[in-house]
């Protein structure tokens, strides 16, 4: 089987796609990946690989990180050993990957409902702060213990500290004494078997007591200890090992963190790599705009638009065909170089692809058929040490072929029959093909024999196919025409290559009549094939513009659409601005007239002035045309209960209809004239609850509520409801009432807190103290 598959360059493609891989064991994933036979396990395969695919485009590549081969790690925990610290930090590392993919995975964006497969693989990783944590508060490097991962390794480490700075004092003493300055070979202090000595000139080293530790290559320096650090040194020394004892036991500490959690180390090791290798298959499929192919229940392969995965997806001609749908066999023919190999290879290794979990370059609806085994005798295997010929090596491979194939078997062959005698071959090569589809495997075949075009041409289940040739530049356009089989145009190219005339004419004469009606025949089918193949390109090119026409034209009438929306929205709030505006001064203009109540001028004054103002007022509330209730002039009489859009308030009608369509209405105490189309119907209203509105009815002022419950509503419409509460409060002369909003997530609160800070009958407002709801309500002083 790897045989075959090597023969399709299925190796290459395994190569490209361990490109993408980021941990060793991701790229041993990939390169060792083989197509299955098992058709749940490749729509498996290829249901993770779409999924990882979708999730990329919402959330970006997974922050999958290198890790190390912990094999002797994991051992060495099972044997409850202890850990180098290079060992601790690359478990430590299992442990953050796993953390960082499960916050990838499990991010609030991100509906894992959707990625049935890759939740059964993210569910297992395991992740634990408190080991990381430590380590990472423990551990700088791999070579450095932070001084804070113990308090005895703190305090040893300030003691050296100390014990440095007192003996580099005394050595640089030396160094810089008027006495011994002289000898020193160079003013620095070093270090020469873990102990701090100066360079001293070898013929005064009588000069300076102390002990020779080195000597410099030339001979002429010595390192000497001065006998004054001796004992420093010493110390110095002897708190290095206990800073290695203490390292020891931080490490053994460390080491200890990992015992419980071997099993679920190797889980995580085993999900980082499963993960790295779905989404290198991810990746690759969006390097070569690969789509997830249908698996076909019937044994099908149909492609769309399919490129060969090894080819410049920008320039690849694609290729469309549908095999065992209307016949088995497929021949292909025409010349050299035409992109029959290409063809038969791009049908194989996209086949094998689909079944190994891969997405392949072609449109949707391309679908594969999940076979058995795939066999492909593609190329030249002869062999001088085996004593094989072509024909030989060929044979050899169709031998093996016929022997273990099925009637589930793709089967792709280059030059079916070539390398012998023509007449024999073609015998040869019609009898195998017609031996396999037989056995109802399905064939492709590329092939040079006359007699195999005739053959597909007149037996049911072949079908002809060539692949197009421009003759005027001698170069294949790589365009699959299906049903037609290929003209090998010798005689075209030969006198576009300047061949003599006489020399190609003499060849046609040495046709036969039937090869040159045949020949005749097929260039005829080609010509008109390839024509009509041209014109269904340009139509499929004009469609696609249409299309894409239709497409933007559908973008720009949603835009409209949604700017007619926002303009229709932005008057409605326009409008409601304007009525609110209106309302406060409506509210002012009251708040006078109660001042003002025994001055009947003071009171007419104002109310003129507040019939003005309403006539200025051109838009009438945004409101649902379903709730309208339009009233009629006959409805319209006097001691006629009426809503007014304007102000959002009952009133009670005084007079009949002006001939300016005017009429005079009553609100609570005041009087004014009023456009009838601000009238409509009072909404549920009849004559035993008229005198209970609470916007003009005087003894509903008088039992008007203390506190409103707004808890459920959004800010908008409880700001329209707080805004009528204060104003019945403030007629009733209220002077504290109470706004119940719930806690929340304190949006509501702090919207309608932010209205009360500009409503011109709030005094003064606070949160409920305990027992009066707390966060829960909202206190408000009016004036």
């Amino acid at each position: 089987m790897n045989n075959y598959l090597e023969k399709l360059e299925y190796n290459k493609i395994l190569n490209k796609l361990s490109n993408y891989a980021i941990t060793y064991l991701g790229k041993k994933q990939c390169l060792k990946l083989l197509p299955s036979n098992n058709k749940t396990e490749v729509q498996d395969m290829l249901k993770e690989t779409e999924e990882a695919v979708n999730i990329i485009y919402r959330n970006s590549t997974p922050p999958i990180d290198d890790i190390a081969d912990n094999t002797i790690n994991l051992k060495t925990i099972e044997s409850y050993g202890t850990l180098s610290i290079k060992s601790i930090l690359e478990l430590n590392n299992i442990l953050n990957i796993s953390k960082n993919l499960k916050e990838y995975f499990y991010a609030d964006h991100i509906n894992n409902d959707d990625f049935i497969y890759l939740t059964n693989i993210f569910s297992k990783l395991y992740s634990n702060s408190s080991i990381t944590e430590k380590v990472t508060n423990s551990i700088i490097d791999e070579n450095t213990i932070d001084d804070n991962a113990s308090k005895d390794l703190s305090s040893i480490r300030k003691k050296q500290k100390n014990i440095e700075q007192d003996i580099k004092s005394k050595l640089n003493s030396y160094l810089h004494s008027s006495r011994y300055s002289k000898y020193i070979q160079e003013n620095v202090v070093t270090l020469r078997n873990d102990r701090y000595v100066i360079p001293v000139k070898e013929e005064s080293r009588s000069q300076i007591k102390g002990f020779v530790h080195d000597i410099s290559s030339s001979g002429s320096t010595v390192f000497i200890e001065p006998i004054s650090v001796f004992e420093l040194n010493n110390e110095l020394a002897n708190l290095k090992i206990e800073e290695n004892l203490e390292i020891e036991r931080i490490l053994q500490n460390l080491s200890k963190l990992f015992y419980p959690y071997v099993e679920e180390l190797k889980t995580d090791i085993e999900c980082i790599a499963e993960l790295d290798f779905i989404f290198a298959k991810a990746k690759y499929s969006r390097n070569i705009k690969g789509i997830t192919p249908i698996i076909s229940d019937n044994k099908e392969i149909i492609l769309k638009n399919a490129k060969h995965p090894l080819l410049d997806q920008n320039t690849a001609i694609p290729i469309s065909l549908e095999l065992g749908k209307n016949f088995s066999t497929l021949v292909i023919t025409g010349p050299n170089t035409g992109g029959k190999t290409v063809t038969l290879k791009t049908i194989g290794i996209l086949t094998a692809m689909a079944c190994s979990g891969l997405n392949i370059p072609a449109s949707e609806k391309t679908s594969i058929y999940v076979f058995d085994k795939i066999f492909a005798d593609i190329g030249d295997d002869q062999s001088i040490s085996d004593s094989l010929s072509t024909f030989s090596s060929h044979m050899k491979n169709i031998v093996d072929i016929v022997n273990n194939s099925t009637e589930n078997s793709l089967i792709l062959v280059d030059e079916l029959g070539s390398g012998t005698d023509p007449l024999e071959g073609a015998s040869l090569a019609i009898s195998i093909l017609d031996y396999f589809k037989t056995s109802g495997a399905l064939t492709v075949a590329t092939t040079h024999y006359q007699e195999l075009k005739k053959y597909a041409l007149i037996t049911n289940g072949f079908e002809n196919a060539s692949v197009e040739f421009d003759i005027n530049t001698l170069s294949p356009t790589y365009h699959l025409l299906i049903g037609v089989p290929g003209k090998s145009n010798a005689f075209e190219i030969s006198k576009k290559l300047g061949l003599s005339e006489n020399i190609i004419n003499n060849a046609k004469s040495n046709l036969n009549k039937k090869d040159v009606d045949f020949e005749e025949l097929l260039k005829n089918i080609y010509d008109n094939k390839s024509k009509i193949e041209n014109e269904k390109r340009k139509i499929s090119q004009e469609l696609d513009k249409v299309s894409n026409l239709r497409k933007s034209l559908e973008r720009d009438n949603s835009k409209l659409l949604e700017q007619e929306k926002s303009i229709i929205n932005n008057a409605k709030i326009e409008a409601r601005n304007i009525l609110l505006n209106a309302k406060e001064e409506a509210n002012e203009i009251i708040s006078k007239m109660n001042n003002f109540s025994n001055s009947n001028s003071e009171l007419n004054n104002l109310r003129n002035q507040l019939n003005r103002n309403i006539k200025s007022i051109s838009i009438t509330p945004s409101a649902e045309k379903s709730s309208i209730q339009s009233l009629d002039l006959k409805d319209i009489k006097p001691n006629t209960e009426v809503f007014i859009t304007t102000f959002g308030q009952n009133a009670i009608v005084l007079s009949n209809v002006s001939k300016s369509n005017e009429v005079q209405v009553q609100i609570g105490s005041m009087k004014m004239n009023i456009n009838i189309k601000f009238l409509e119907k009072v909404k549920n209203s009849n004559k035993k609850t008229s005198s209970t509105s609470s916007y003009n009815s005087v003894s509903k002022t008088r039992t008007a509520k203390s506190e409103i419950n707004v808890i459920g509503l959004n800010v908008e419409d409880a700001i329209f409801v707080v805004d009528k509460f204060l104003d019945d409060s403030y007629l009733a002369k209220l002077q504290t009432v109470r706004i119940v909003h719930g806690k929340g997530t304190g949006k509501l609160r702090e919207g309608i807190q932010k209205f009360l800070k500009t409503h011109s009958h709030v005094k003064s407002f606070r949160i409920g103290a305990y027992g009066e709801g707390e966060m829960g309500v909202t206190v408000v002083e009016l004036k």
